[in-house]
């Protein structure tokens, strides 16, 4: 107590009671780097994946590109990019420890990832991913290799659809321009980028 009133020497002074800057005190010793370091993994804290991967990748649509990197970032970020990068099976393990993370079984981050992955996809996509007993780097592949065999057959899909759309389809200006947008994005996810020339005409 007698630390608190020196670092705030003039509350006496005010008319809030002194409990309130010791409430304070006592916040911002709880979060100081010497007690905020959890004994929790950061991929535990996690409450919502939703929170963090903002599309929900589907089969008959082309984000593939955009949810792999939301999903990376969000991995690096939580310390389990190891669970679906190519070592993963290498570096399996019984335990996981580093210098700045605590011990957390190897098989349960990787179920955590796992769920990441079912969460942030459409039912019709979990129905052809899921798999009994397998790992989030195994689905992560799984995932990949569905959509890179398909890229093709759908670059000509959004292209066909890009060339026939028409402004009389449409309420207004704004919505034919906003549904060219969406397949040129949807075009650029897979390699076949639509030039500016082209998005003008």
């Amino acid at each position: 107590m007698f630390e608190f009133c020196r670092k705030f020497p003039g509350c006496h002074r005010l008319e809030l009671n002194p409990a309130f800057f010791f409430i304070i005190y006592l916040a911002g010793n709880l979060l100081s780097p010497s007690m905020a370091d959890s004994k929790y993994h950061p991929a535990l804290t996690v409450s919502n994946i939703k929170n963090h991967i903002l599309i929900t990748l589907e089969l008959n649509k082309s984000q593939y590109t955009t949810w792999a990197e939301l999903f990376k970032i969000t991995c690096r970020a939580f310390d389990v990019i190891d669970h679906i990068t190519e070592q993963a099976a290498t570096t399996e393990s019984t335990t996981t420890e580093t210098s700045t993370t605590p011990v957390v079984s190897w098989a349960s981050l990787d179920a955590i990832v796992l769920s990441w992955i079912y969460g942030t996809v459409s039912l019709e996509l979990l129905g052809t991913i899921f798999e009994a007993d397998s790992t989030a780097a195994k689905t992560w592949s799984h995932i990949q290799n569905l959509f890179q065999d398909n890229k093709s057959s759908r670059a000509l899909y959004l292209q066909r659809q890009f060339t026939n759309i028409k402004l009389d389809n449409f309420l207004n200006v704004s919505a034919y321009c906003q549904e060219l947008k969406s397949i040129a994005d949807q075009l650029s996810n897979v390699d076949d980028k639509v030039s500016d020339p082209r998005m003008v005409l």
